[in-house]
């Protein structure tokens, strides 16, 4: 356990990423029978992703549920092939995280901060350790991402009423 004071927090679940060969598929469970909001669609090359961006809750506590299949079913990063693909966290300070955890030994995968698919910068915890950083997701892919302003209050208020 370590003893240097943790200089960021983790709010809350941003996101949660659901994997298959085909968003369709995905689409008649999380939107056609559960009632989730296609809020908007993202592709990349890069990442090897098409997805359909979708939310649940509202305001400071709307939860993305992406739906995601591969561009190239046989090219990394394969999205299909882990149902649950990555889980995305609300960080209230993004890059004082990527620095602290890394000081700690946590790795992370290849990319640094970047841009993410709803327009926040992100990045990701990598799912396995390595000699170099002992610590990883232990075979989940975590995504850090920068929450907004809005989101930091909302938790903040919210944890000031317990």
């Amino acid at each position: 356990m370590t003893t240097v004071a943790r200089p960021f927090k983790v709010l809350g679940i941003q996101q949660i990423a659901i994997g298959g060969p085909d968003k369709l598929r995905l689409q008649k469970l999380w939107v056609d029978m559960l009632g989730l909001e296609v809020t908007g669609t993202f592709k990349s090359e890069r990442e090897n992703v098409d997805e359909d961006i979708c939310a649940m809750g509202v305001g400071p506590f709307k939860v993305e549920v992406d739906l995601m299949q591969p561009l190239d079913p046989e090219k990394k990063p394969a999205v299909h092939t882990t149902p649950l693909n990555h889980v995305g966290l609300w960080i209230d300070d993004l890059p004082k995280a990527v620095e602290w955890l890394t000081a700690q030994g946590v790795r992370f995968a290849p990319g640094g901060i970047r841009k993410g698919a709803a327009g926040f910068d992100i990045c990701f915890l990598h799912p396995k350790a390595n000699d170099e950083f002992p610590i990883a997701g232990e075979g989940v892919l975590i995504e850090m991402v920068q929450a907004p302003p809005e989101v930091v209050a909302a938790f903040s208020a919210l944890a000031a009423t317990r």
